[in-house]
């Protein structure tokens, strides 16, 4: 393991009680934690969103365009430019099978070859999501099968845009979704799509 790498570390948590849990799949609750070598410092409260993760697709066609959505966010009052992506809500699903529904879902498509650009944490001071990048390559039309889209996702608008520019409008600042920053910069960075941009 690289001197570099995250490591797994988990304090002592000596109470820990629900601010909201209402069965739906993300829950917030409030942990009194200490340090392990803390000797008589005093406990403190952190508050953790518990969340059972999400997966990202940088689904990119053969001609270099990425799918793309544009989505509404209340939380953030903006319209996102996004990637089709999804919670991994279903126990025991792998994060690229939950990676194949939600192409298909949300844009109706399925790939050829996947593959994995890594693990990200959305926000891990207070956050427990993870977020699964995949590039998606070999794309063709499914259609959505069943899936009924409701809510933010019907108003959601699929499209697509060249690679190139959607490295650009993210170093521009212009295009500001988390994981689409981090699958994009991956997949720029590794040389995995298109000949890329100038230096």
């Amino acid at each position: 393991m690289s001197a570099l790498a995250d490591r797994p570390e988990q304090w002592p948590v000596l109470e820990t009680h629900d601010l909201h849990r209402d069965g739906w799949v993300v829950a917030l609750r409030a942990d009194t934690v200490r340090r392990p070598e803390g000797g008589d410092e005093a406990p403190f409260r952190r508050i953790v969103l518990e969340h059972p993760g999400a997966v990202v697709v940088l689904a990119v066609d053969d001609d270099d365009q990425v799918v793309l959505l544009r989505q509404y966010r209340h939380a953030a009052g903006h319209r996102f430019v996004e990637l089709p992506a999804g919670l991994v809500d279903h126990p025991g699903e792998e994060p690229v099978d939950v990676a194949r529904r939600e192409l298909a879902e949300e844009a109706g498509l399925a790939a050829e070859s996947w593959t994995d650009l890594g693990t990200s944490w959305s926000s891990p001071g207070i956050s427990a999501e993870r977020i699964h990048h995949f590039l998606a390559r070999g794309l063709t039309d499914v259609g959505r099968g069943d899936f009924e889209v409701e809510h933010e996702e019907a108003d959601m608008e699929v499209f697509r845009a060249p690679f190139a520019d959607l490295v650009a409008a993210v170093l521009a600042g212009d295009v500001t979704d988390g994981p689409l920053v981090i699958a994009v910069l991956k997949a720029h960075a590794a040389g995995l799509v298109g000949p890329g941009l100038p230096a």
